[in-house]
C-alpha cells in the first residue's frame, strides 16, 4: 500500500505495453449520423484501465451536449497480441454486443477493428472502428452497416485527456 493508503497502480503487463498510450480517462465531443437518423451532437467520455494482466478495460459514456441527459454507454476489453492483431469485445447499453478483430500499429497509434461477431442485433450486420492519436488528441470513426444500409459512417469524436 502506498502511504496514503491506497493501492499502487500494478505494472502495466508488456502484452499491453504497445497500447499504454490509451490508459486513463479521455473526455471530448462526437457527431452521429446515418441514412436512417437525425445527425445528432454528444458529449463523451471513454477510460481505459487495466489490472496488470494482458488486457485493458474500457469503458465509455455519451450524453446530449445541450442538457447532459446521458445517450449512450458501452464497456468491454481489448486484448493485444504480440504480432500486432487485438481482440475486443463490447457490450452496449442498448444489449447489443460486438466482438471485434483487427489490428494495431504502436509507433503510429492507430487501431483498426472489424466485426466478427454482432449479437442481440436485428438490424445491425456490421461494424468497423478506427482510433488514431495524433498530438495528443483521439480521434475515433464508426462506419456501420444494416439489414437496409451498406457499411457508411455512423459516428465520429475527437478527446483528449483529462
Amino acid at each position: 500500500m502506498a502511504e496514503d493508503g491506497a493501492k499502487p497502480s500494478p505494472a502495466v503487463h508488456p502484452a499491453i505495453a504497445p497500447l499504454s498510450y490509451l490508459l486513463g480517462s479521455w473526455k471530448g465531443q462526437g457527431e452521429g449520423g446515418f441514412p436512417t437518423i437525425n445527425s445528432f451532437s454528444y458529449g463523451e467520455q471513454l477510460h481505459f484501465s487495466h489490472s496488470g494482466k494482458p488486457v485493458i478495460a474500457y469503458t465509455q459514456k455519451t450524453w446530449k451536449l445541450n442538457s447532459g441527459e446521458p445517450m449512450h454507454a458501452e464497456s468491454g476489453f481489448w486484448r493485444p497480441k504480440p504480432d500486432g492483431t487485438i481482440e475486443v469485445v463490447i457490450a452496449q447499453s442498448t444489449g447489443l454486443v460486438e466482438v471485434q478483430k483487427g489490428t494495431y500499429n504502436a509507433e503510429e497509434k492507430v487501431i483498426n477493428l472489424q466485426t466478427e461477431l454482432v449479437g442481440n442485433a436485428t438490424k445491425v450486420k456490421e461494424i468497423t472502428r478506427v482510433f488514431k492519436l495524433v498530438d495528443g488528441e483521439l480521434s475515433y470513426e464508426v462506419q456501420m452497416a444494416t439489414n437496409l444500409n451498406s457499411l457508411q459512417p455512423h459516428l465520429k469524436a475527437s478527446l483528449k485527456r483529462v
